[in-house]
C-alpha cells in the first residue's frame, strides 16, 4: 500500500527504484517519470528511467534519457559516464539503422576518451569495431578486438562487458572453425546471463545472440535449452517488449521440428505481430515460419503468400518456395530458383537447407549427379560441423541419391542413419519422411512386406500431423502401387520408365533413344503425374514392383 508520502517525490522515486530492482518496467517508468515532472531526475535515477523505457520499447524516450544523461554527466565532469551514455545511445541508433546519427554519438564517445587514462568504457567502444569485423568476416580480427574487451573487462570488474566479449570471442572462434571452443565461450556468456551477474539489456541482448548463433550452427540442443530460458525470462517481465518477437521465432522454429505445429504457428503470428510494433524490426522471419507450415499442412495459397510477404520484409523465400513449387508439381521453377540461391549464398547458415531442397529438386527431374553434387557438399558441411541435425539431413540426403541410383542397400543404410538421428532429434515429421523412402528401398528388394509397413507408419505419422500433402501423396504411391502401368501410360513412358529403373540418368536416356534431355524430362513429369510418384526413387520402385525391370520377380 501506499503511504504518506505517495504524491512526494521522495515517495515517487522509492516506488520507482522499488520497482526496478523487481524489474516491473511499466511502474519504475511511470513512478520515475512522475518524480522527474516534480523535480527532475538525478544522474543515477534518469538512467534507472532510461533503461526502463528501453526494455518498454519506449524508443524516442530512451533516447531523449540517455541524451539528457550524457549532458548531465559532462556538466558534473564525469567523462567516462557521458562517454557511456553516448556509446549505448550510437549503439541502439546503428541497430536500428540510424547509421549516420549513430555513428556520430559512438565518434563524441571516443573523442570525449581522447587522452583519458584507460577506463571501462574503453572497452565498451570496442563493440561496435569487434561487430564490424564479424560483419566482414574478419573473424581473427574480431577475436584480437573481443579478446581485448575481455581483458579490459576484468582490469575493471565490469560483468556486463565480460559478458559481452565472451560472446563475441564465441562468434569470431565459430567463424574460424574453432567450434567446440567457441560454443564453450557461449556456453560461459549464459552462465553469467542465468545467474543474474548482468543488466537487464545486457541478458537480451546475450540470448538473442547467443540463440541465433546456436541456429546458425545447427546446435539444436544448445538452441531449445538457450530459448526455453529466454522464454521464461521473458515471461517474468510482462512489459518486456525487445527481444519477445525474435525470441517466439526462435520458439516456433523448434516446436515446428518437434511436430507442435499448431502451436508454433500461433507463436509465428505472435512473433510478427510483435515485431512489427514500433520500433518495428525485420519480421520476415516469422512470416516465412507461417508459410512453411501452410506448406507442410497442403495450404499452398497461403503459404505462397507467405513466402511472398517473407520476401518483401526482408526475407529470403527460399528453400521454401522453391519446395512448394515441387509439390505444385513446377519443378523446373523450383530448380531454377534453388540453383540461383545456391550461386548467391556460398556460405552462410541457410545453404545447408538449400542444398537439401536441390537434392530433393534435382532428383525429381533426374538430374542425379547434381544431386550427389548438393548430397556430397552437405555430408563434406556436417562432418565439419559435427551437428546432429546437419548429420540427419545430409544422410537422408545421401540416402535419397542412392535410392535414385536404384542401390537400395546403400540406400537403406544411409537411411537407417537418418531416421535415427532424427527420433534423436525428436522429429516425427522428418521421421515420416524417412520412412516413406525406406518404404521405397524395401520395394526396390521385393520386401513388399516391410515396404507396406513402412508405408503404413508414414501415414499415420502425416496425418497425425495434418501434414496433408504428404499424407496424399503417401497413399496415391501406394494405391498405384497395385495399378497396371500399361493402362495409364504410353510405350514410350514405359521405357523412358525401365531406363529410370536402370539407374540411367535423363542424359543417358536421350543418348540412348535419341531424344533430347527436354523431352525426357516432358516424359518424365507426365509419368510421375499419370502415376502419382514424386521422385525417381519412387518410379524405380513402381518399375519392380510390376515386372518392367529385366530379372524382377
Amino acid at each position: 500500500e501506499m503511504g504518506d508520502d505517495d504524491t512526494t517525490v521522495a515517495g515517487y522515486l522509492r516506488r520507482g527504484r522499488e520497482a526496478h530492482r523487481r524489474r516491473a518496467w511499466a511502474d519504475a517508468y511511470r513512478e520515475l517519470s512522475a518524480a522527474d515532472r516534480e523535480h527532475g531526475l538525478s544522474l543515477d535515477d534518469l538512467e534507472l528511467m532510461g533503461t526502463a523505457a528501453h526494455l518498454l520499447g519506449l524508443v524516442d524516450e530512451s533516447h531523449a534519457l540517455l541524451t539528457r544523461g550524457h549532458r548531465e554527466a559532462v556538466r558534473v565532469g564525469d567523462v567516462p559516464r557521458a562517454a557511456r551514455h553516448a556509446f549505448w545511445l550510437g549503439l541502439d541508433l546503428m541497430q536500428l539503422g540510424n547509421v549516420a546519427q549513430g555513428g556520430g554519438w559512438l565518434a563524441r564517445a571516443r573523442r570525449l576518451l581522447d587522452g583519458q587514462p584507460e577506463c571501462v568504457e574503453h572497452g565498451y567502444l570496442l563493440l561496435p569495431e569487434g561487430l564490424r569485423s564479424l560483419g566482414e568476416r574478419d573473424f581473427p580480427g574480431a577475436e584480437k578486438t573481443f579478446t581485448r574487451m575481455a581483458e579490459i573487462a576484468e582490469r575493471f570488474d565490469d560483468r556486463d562487458l565480460a559478458t559481452l566479449a565472451r560472446l563475441g570471442m564465441g562468434d569470431a572462434l565459430i567463424g574460424q572453425s574453432q567450434t567446440r571452443r567457441g560454443v564453450a565461450l557461449l556456453d560461459e556468456a549464459m552462465v553469467s546471463v542465468t545467474s543474474g551477474e548482468v543488466s537487464s539489456i545486457v541478458v537480451g541482448i546475450v540470448y538473442c545472440g547467443v540463440i541465433e548463433t546456436c541456429h546458425r550452427i545447427f546446435d539444436l540442443r544448445r538452441a531449445q535449452e538457450w530459448t526455453d530460458a529466454l522464454t521464461r525470462w521473458v515471461r517474468s517481465q510482462p512489459d518486456l517488449v525487445p527481444y519477445r518477437g525474435q525470441c517466439l521465432v526462435y520458439r516456433a522454429q523448434i516446436l515446428a521440428l518437434h511436430g507442435a505445429w499448431e502451436e508454433a504457428g500461433a507463436e509465428a503470428a505472435r512473433a510478427h505481430e510483435l515485431l512489427l510494433r514500433p520500433p518495428p524490426e525485420p519480421a520476415g522471419e516469422a512470416v516465412y515460419q507461417q508459410a512453411e507450415l501452410h506448406r507442410l499442412r497442403g495450404e499452398f495459397a497461403n503459404a505462397e503468400r507467405g513466402y511472398r510477404d517473407a520476401s518483401r520484409q526482408g526475407r529470403s523465400p527460399e528453400p521454401g518456395l522453391a519446395l512448394l513449387r515441387l509439390a505444385q508439381g513446377k519443378v523446373a521453377v523450383g530448380l531454377a530458383a534453388i540453383g540461383r540461391a545456391l550461386d548467391e549464398m556460398t556460405v552462410g547458415p541457410e545453404r545447408p537447407r538449400l542444398l537439401e531442397a536441390h537434392v530433393e529438386l534435382a532428383l525429381a527431374v533426374g538430374e542425379v549427379d547434381d544431386a550427389q553434387a548438393s548430397a556430397d557438399a552437405l555430408a563434406a558441411i556436417a562432418d565439419a560441423s559435427s551437428a546432429p541435425l546437419l548429420e540427419a539431413i545430409a544422410s537422408r540426403a545421401s540416402g535419397a541419391v542412392h535410392l535414385a541410383r536404384g542401390n537400395a542397400p546403400a540406400a537403406l543404410a544411409s537411411l537407417r542413419a537418418a531416421i535415427a538421428r532424427w527420433r534423436a532429434l525428436d522429429a516425427p515429421y522428418e521421421v515420416a519422411r524417412v520412412r516413406q523412402q525406406i518404404a521405397e528401398a524395401c520395394q526396390l528388394l521385393g520386401d513388399e512386406d516391410t515396404a507396406s509397413m513402412e508405408r503404413e507408419a508414414a501415414s499415420e505419422a502425416f496425418r497425425t500431423l495434418g501434414a496433408a500433402a504428404d499424407l496424399a501423396r503417401v497413399t496415391r504411391s501406394a494405391e498405384a502401387v497395385g495399378g497396371e502401368p500399361a493402362a495409364v501410360l504410353t510405350r514410350r513412358e514405359i521405357e523412358i520408365l525401365r531406363l529410370v529403373a536402370a539407374g540411367k540418368t535423363n542424359r543417358a536416356i536421350a543418348a540412348e533413344l535419341v531424344i533430347s534431355e527436354k523431352t525426357v524430362a516432358r516424359h518424365l513429369s507426365n509419368i510421375f503425374t499419370k502415376l502419382d510418384l514424386s521422385s525417381r526413387s519412387a518410379a524405380t520402385a513402381y518399375a519392380y514392383e510390376h515386372r518392367l525391370v529385366a530379372g524382377s520377380a
